[in-house]
C-alpha cells in the first residue's frame, strides 16, 4: 500500500482527529500577520482544514474565511464549530478540482499541503491569490520522547513488527525535522513564481497518558490504513510500552511555517 494515497483515512476518524490533534503556537500566528495584514476586507482560504485547528486566529480577524477539505465530515464538524462566525464557509471536495472563482489576500494549509502534488498545488495556489497575496504552509512534526531512550527502543522493535513489515519497508528510526528541511521546502515556493520566501521553526512539548497516546495514533493516516486486526495488536503494545515506563510520553514538536508571496 503507498502512504502517499491515503488522505482518505482522516475523514473515518473526524471527531478523535479534532479532539486529539494540536493547533499551533500563538507566535506562528503573529509571524504571519506580521507578514500580511488580514481584516474584515481580507479573502482567505484554507485548504484542508481537519477539525478546524488552526481555523479561530484567522476567524478572530473578522476575514472571509473559505475552507476546503476533502471529507465531507470535516466540514461538518467546523461548520457547526464555527457557526457563530457568518464569514466562515467549508466546501467538501479535492482542492486540485474545485474552482474557486476568486481572487484571495491570503491562502493557507496547516499540515495538509503534502498531500497535494506539488505541481498543482503551487500553479493553482498562485493563480488565486491576488498580486501581493500571499502564501502560508505551516506543518507540525513529532518526535518522540526525547527523555526516555528505553522506550524510543521499545517502540523502534514494535513498529518493525507491526508497521514496517505491513508496509514493507525496511525499519529505521524516527529522525527531528531540521532547519535545514524547513529551508528546503521554502525554497519549492520560488519555482513557482512566488518572492519575499521566508521561513521560521517554532517549538513545544505535548505529554500523554498510555491511552490517550493510542488515541493519537489512530489519527495518524499511515496507522489507519493498516488493516484492524494488525492494528489492534500494534497500538496495545504501543500502549503497554509506555506503561511500563511511567505511563506517559513526551512528544517534541517542530512546527515549520514557510511565508512567500505574489508580486
Amino acid at each position: 500500500m503507498q502512504t502517499s494515497s491515503l488522505g482518505w483515512t482522516f475523514d473515518t476518524v473526524a471527531s478523535d482527529y479534532e479532539k486529539l490533534r494540536p493547533g499551533y503556537v500563538d507566535e506562528l500566528y503573529q509571524a504571519i500577520f506580521d507578514y500580511i495584514q488580514i481584516n474584515n476586507k481580507s479573502r482567505v482560504v484554507e485548504i484542508g482544514i481537519g477539525g478546524g485547528q488552526a481555523a479561530l486566529p484567522f476567524l478572530k480577524t473578522g476575514c472571509k474565511l473559505t475552507a476546503v477539505d476533502y471529507g465531507e465530515s470535516f466540514c461538518e464538524i467546523c461548520r457547526e464549530k464555527f457557526k457563530e462566525y457568518p464569514n466562515f464557509s467549508a466546501v467538501s471536495g479535492k482542492f486540485e478540482d474545485i474552482d474557486m472563482g476568486d481572487k484571495y489576500d491570503l491562502i493557507y494549509s496547516a499540515s495538509a499541503f503534502h498531500w497535494i502534488p506539488e505541481e498543482i498545488g503551487y500553479k493553482k495556489v498562485y493563480d488565486m491569490l491576488k498580486d501581493g497575496g500571499v502564501f502560508a504552509r505551516f506543518a507540525n512534526h513529532p518526535f518522540r520522547d526525547k527523555g526516555k531512550p528505553e522506550l524510543s527502543a521499545e517502540m523502534d522493535k514494535i513498529y518493525a513488527e507491526y508497521y514496517y513489515k505491513y508496509y514493507n519497508k525496511e525499519p529505521k528510526s524516527p529522525v527531528e525535522y531540521t532547519d535545514g528541511q524547513a529551508y528546503d521546502r521554502a525554497l519549492i515556493a520560488e519555482k513557482y513564481g512566488f518572492t519575499d520566501i521566508g521561513y521560521k521553526l517554532f517549538f513545544r512539548t505535548r505529554t500523554f497518558s498510555a491511552k490517550e497516546y493510542k488515541m493519537l495514533l489512530g489519527t495518524y493516516s499511515d496507522h489507519i490504513a493498516i488493516a484492524e486486526s494488525i492494528r489492534t495488536k500494534f497500538f496495545s503494545e504501543i500502549e503497554e510500552a509506555i506503561n511500563r515506563h511511567g505511563g506517559e510520553i513526551t512528544i517534541y514538536d517542530t512546527i515549520d511555517l514557510q511565508l512567500a508571496r505574489k508580486i
